[in-house]
């Protein structure tokens, strides 16, 4: 029998689960620091809006580059599920999901009578610019900043390590 659960009720050893989440995030594909593997990140959210990061490798990013679209739900099921590494920063969850061949990903149509599609995203913790210094104080702040962009840059070096970097000017409400 499967298991209809939420992203905080699966764990590795979960088995037959099926979950509907909406992709809040879609990051660009991009090349591990050893230049071994492409990968590209994605942040799903299921109905209590609780958050979890997935990836997709080489193959998976082509084969489900036409149906993986920003705000569309979808039920998943059967994604390997791996504890996020806390080498790198602080995860948005313990776990985090591959999606890989194996998942069974299915879009949910807004016509969809029998599962309706999961509403906008409303966990926002929205800022204007001029409060942002003030919240540098505490680094654990976390905060999202809702902008128009008006001028993006070109790529470049930002130093000798290689880091790249671009200039990019925002604008808020005000």
């Amino acid at each position: 029998m499967v298991l209809r659960v939420n992203i905080d009720q699966i764990e590795p050893a979960t088995r037959d689960w099926i979950l509907k989440v909406q992709i809040v995030e879609i990051a660009c594909p991009r090349e591990s620091v050893d230049k071994k593997c492409t990968f590209q990140n994605l942040i799903l959210e299921d109905e209590q809006e609780c958050q979890i990061k997935a990836v997709m490798y080489a193959d998976e990013i082509e084969q489900y580059a036409d149906m993986l679209k920003l705000l569309y739900t979808y039920l998943i099921s059967t994604a390997r599920v791996k504890l996020s590494p806390t080498s790198y920063g602080k995860p948005i969850h313990k776990f985090y999901w591959i999606l890989d061949k194996e998942t069974v990903i299915e879009q949910i149509k807004p016509s969809d009578e029998v599962e309706k599609p999961l509403p906008p995203p409303t966990k926002l913790n929205i800022t204007s610019f001029d409060r942002i210094p003030h919240l540098m104080v505490d680094s654990a702040a976390e905060i999202d900043i809702l902008a128009i962009v008006l001028h993006c840059g070109p790529q470049k070096n930002a130093d000798r390590s290689h880091h790249r970097c671009r200039e990019i000017t925002l604008c808020d409400n005000q």
